[in-house]
């Protein structure tokens, strides 16, 4: 079991890190070439800055029980298609019952852009609680993904 990370605009790298190394699993950090990246604990894999390449390079190295850590609801689709977990930097665990609602209001909000409309709000500054949130949902798909039951 291994963790692969989205690493691009993730704002949890710490937490995943930490918690990592608790149960002493591997973590690869997925970044383009725009972006830099450093750790001394997880490995950092470069790729092309073309469109989806980090997500493509990520679900091509995921395996089944492998844990993702993403905000694209297209790659958490891909990841719970190889039986993979795939966790949201807010700490909301994906699911075969939740992702297809997800995708849908992505389609419909993409679709508005498209037509012009405005979509969402302006960016909130993260919070504690979202750290403690993802952090609970991360160790538990930790323990989960460790105990071998999918």
């Amino acid at each position: 079991m291994k963790i692969l990370v989205d690493a691009d605009a993730c704002p949890v790298k710490n937490i995943i890190e930490e918690i990592a190394k608790e149960y002493n699993l591997p973590v690869l950090m997925f970044i383009d070439t725009s972006h830099m990246l450093s750790s001394s604990y997880s490995e950092v894999i470069l790729v092309s800055k073309a469109p989806d390449a980090v997500d493509f390079a990520l679900i091509n190295r995921t395996n089944r029980g492998d844990i993702v850590v993403t905000q694209d609801y297209g790659v958490a689709a891909m990841a719970l298609g190889i039986e993979a977990y795939a966790i949201h930097p807010s700490g909301k665990i994906f699911t075969n019952q939740n992702i297809d609602l997800m995708l849908m209001q992505r389609h419909i909000a993409k679709k508005n852009r498209r037509a012009g409309k405005k979509v969402g709000g302006h960016m909130k500054k993260r919070t504690i609680a979202e750290d403690e949130a993802f952090a609970k949902g991360f160790r538990f798909l930790c323990q989960k993904g460790l105990s071998g039951k999918l």
